[in-house]
């Protein structure tokens, strides 16, 4: 069977699930809502999950006030039989947003849950429930796996159009029921403002819904969680939300364009009063935690890290990078040695321990930056390298090494099923690796997909660097830049595992689900 059925799931769209539809914010066209004060606390800004695992799962919520949290959960949409977990007190700490983690849950079932928030001095005094489900990871697996990867959400000022109907991507890829949504970076632009108005090249008018935080550079706390906020007043990603669990992963957009440690804004910049990026970056990296259920990041903290591993049953293990956070300073990517590299030694030596004890059929990498398109960066003057490769196309350079050295582990090791997912480039397309087209020999052949944006600006298909022997086997793109999301070339891509085979396919999608690319690839095999 090529995916289990999942039979009351379109019944819980129709049911349970219209009460986060009703809690939608007001819609005041191009205009973001406000809370009202009085009364109970209220949820307007809908749930999410993430991190789903066979016995656990992360449940977020936003109040419009001081709150406690309560989940209630269920195996039935009726909420027959319910448990009830107290979660934390939301308050201006965490921009008054929390996550409950749900465990002792049942493998392989839809999970039904709501969320109520009490008033904290009297616990009788609730909001409205919001409603949401999602599938827990299988134990069989005969029960396969499917789901979604894309990124790249709001950027080049392409925000809300209510002209458009909003992010509608969201809602084709509700309609697939994944199992859980990959969101491979690039979450938000705090480093793009939204106008009320953009221009379009045949002369009509795009129309953006725009708050406050939104109207410059995020450099303060308050501004880059109004970034966050700012996605979720879009009623088809709170609806996409409430369905679908999410991975997530973060890349420049969050802090700035290209960002890297230790950078300083140059003083011509004038869009930054704070020049300072690790300062940004610690300021994003809380927001993030704040505004996304992650099980390695917790609301408030000032610790913990982005990559991780995901285990999801038999079929699959969901290795998650971070291409941003321990990255040495871009350059021109000439180096002959470069220890730091675009992973950092901890989590290159991280990655090739978890890789090396999966037992998954498939490892699925999700990177935030591809491996062989030329992605530069001249936000400095000069002409750096953003990603890792940097169009010499012989032996590898700079961050090169490093990932020569994990794909020669990976050969190696006889390390089976490694597939690469990114995002970045704001077009979609599929790379096939092959040692005897690369200068670097040393590795087994692998894919390397790219979808993406999911509301942006969609640019051309950018340069291959042929030290790993990249074919660009399939893409579409746009000939013109930042075509924006009225132009089309919005996509996402879909992962399918059948539970029987074992084999894996890679369907890449565009904004209405319309299949525009299909490669299956065949389960034990140490490259193909």
């Amino acid at each position: 069977m090529s995916h289990r059925p999942f039979p009351g799931r379109r019944a819980v769209l129709r049911g349970s699930l219209a009460a986060s539809a009703a809690l939608t914010l007001p819609a005041v066209p191009g205009t973001a809502p406000a809370f009202a004060r009085s009364g109970r606390p209220e949820a307007g800004w809908g749930v999410q999950t993430g991190d789903v695992t066979r016995d656990s799962g992360l449940v977020w919520v936003r109040s419009d006030r001081p709150a406690r949290m309560i989940v209630e959960t269920s195996t039935t949409e009726s909420f027959r039989h319910t448990r009830s977990l107290r979660g934390p007190l939301l308050g201006p700490g965490t921009d008054f947003t929390g996550t409950t983690r749900l465990h002792g849950l049942p493998p392989g079932e839809q999970i039904h849950y709501r969320v109520l928030l009490a008033d904290p001095d009297d616990p009788r005094r609730t909001g409205e429930p919001v409603t949401g489900t999602f599938r827990t990871v299988p134990a069989r697996r005969r029960d396969g796996v499917r789901f979604l990867w894309s990124g790249d959400l709001a950027g080049q000022g392409w925000g809300i159009n209510p002209d458009l109907g909003g992010y509608r991507i969201f809602d084709a890829m509700a309609r697939l029921d994944p199992d859980f949504f990959l969101f491979s970076g690039d979450t938000v632009y705090a480093d793009g403002p939204i106008a009320p108005t953009a221009t379009l090249p045949d002369g009509g008018i795009w129309r953006n819904v725009t708050t406050e935080e939104k109207s410059k550079v995020a450099e303060t706390l308050a501004e880059f969680r109004g970034n966050f906020r700012y996605n979720l007043l879009d009623e088809n990603l709170r609806r996409f939300n409430a369905r679908v669990p999410s991975v997530v992963q973060w890349d420049d957009h969050e802090v700035r364009n290209n960002w890297y440690p230790g950078q300083r804004i140059a003083d011509t910049d004038t869009r930054y009063t704070e020049k300072s990026v690790d300062v940004l970056a610690a300021r994003a990296r809380r927001a993030f935690g704040e505004y996304f259920p992650m099980s390695t990041l917790r609301p408030g903290a000032r610790e913990g890290r982005v990559y991780r591993v995901l285990r999801q049953g038999p079929l699959l293990d969901l290795f998650v990078l971070d291409m941003r956070t321990y990255r040495a300073a871009n350059s021109s990517g000439d180096q002959t040695v470069d220890p730091q590299g675009i992973l950092g030694r901890e989590q290159l030596d991280w990655l090739k321990r978890e890789l090396a004890r999966s037992r998954a059929v498939w490892k699925v990498i999700a990177a935030d930056m591809p491996i062989g398109l030329v992605v530069p960066d001249t936000t400095e003057g000069r002409k750096n390298v953003e990603a890792v490769a940097q169009g010499d196309p012989g032996a590898p350079l700079g961050r090169e090494l490093q990932i020569a050295e994990l794909l020669r582990f990976v050969k190696h090791r006889r390390i089976t099923g490694t597939v690469w997912l990114t995002a970045d480039v704001h077009h979609t397309s599929a790379q096939h690796y092959q040692p005897a087209r690369a200068a670097f020999g040393d590795f087994e052949p692998f894919w390397e997909f790219v979808s993406g944006p999911l509301n942006a600006g969609a640019f051309p298909a950018v340069a291959l660097d042929a030290t790993f022997g990249p074919e660009r086997v399939w893409v579409k793109a746009p000939t013109a830049s930042n075509v924006s999301p009225a132009g089309g070339h919005q996509y996402f891509g879909e992962v399918d595992i059948d539970g029987d085979s074992g084999e894996l396919t890679v369907r890449m999608r565009e904004q209405d689900g319309t299949v525009l690319f299909t490669k299956t690839l065949q389960p034990g095999l140490v490259g193909q």
